[in-house]
């Protein structure tokens, strides 16, 4: 049985071939089951802590089955638009995205503030542009 994908949340593709180029829509760290990945329970009360880097980490690993669903990887990318709802959380976000590209031979990549995302658990939300020969 094959793995259950996570369905956009509007009228729009996950992934979009157009010649060599490969655009990845805003992607988040939610679940097939829609859950979010990163949204830990830290009190008998619910508190919650929104853990910056399990999200990033989660984000780009769909961006990466995304971009395996058309035959190229995380390795193709070579732009990202990053979104976060708090500025506070950039070391954390950065630390766990140098897990997935290096500094020298990296996407390029713009990160920006946001007032929000589509879920208030959401504290990350990534694009990317890819690059691969046909």
């Amino acid at each position: 049985m094959s793995e259950k994908k996570v369905t956009p949340r509007g009228a729009y593709p996950h992934v979009k071939v157009v010649g060599d180029f490969i655009f990845v829509s805003g992607t988040s760290s939610r679940r097939a089951d829609n859950t979010i990945a990163g949204v830990d329970i830290i009190d008998e009360m619910g508190t919650k802590h929104l853990n910056i880097a399990s999200q990033t980490r989660a984000v780009l690993q769909n961006i990466d089955k995304n971009l395996q669903s058309v035959g190229a990887s995380i390795k193709d990318v070579v732009d990202v638009s990053t979104f976060l709802v708090n500025m506070n959380d950039f070391a954390g976000y950065n630390k766990t995205y140098a897990e997935f590209f290096d500094k020298e031979t990296g996407p390029t990549r713009t990160t920006v503030a946001v007032h929000q995302l589509p879920h208030p658990d959401l504290v990350v939300e990534i694009k990317v542009t890819a690059y691969k020969k046909a």
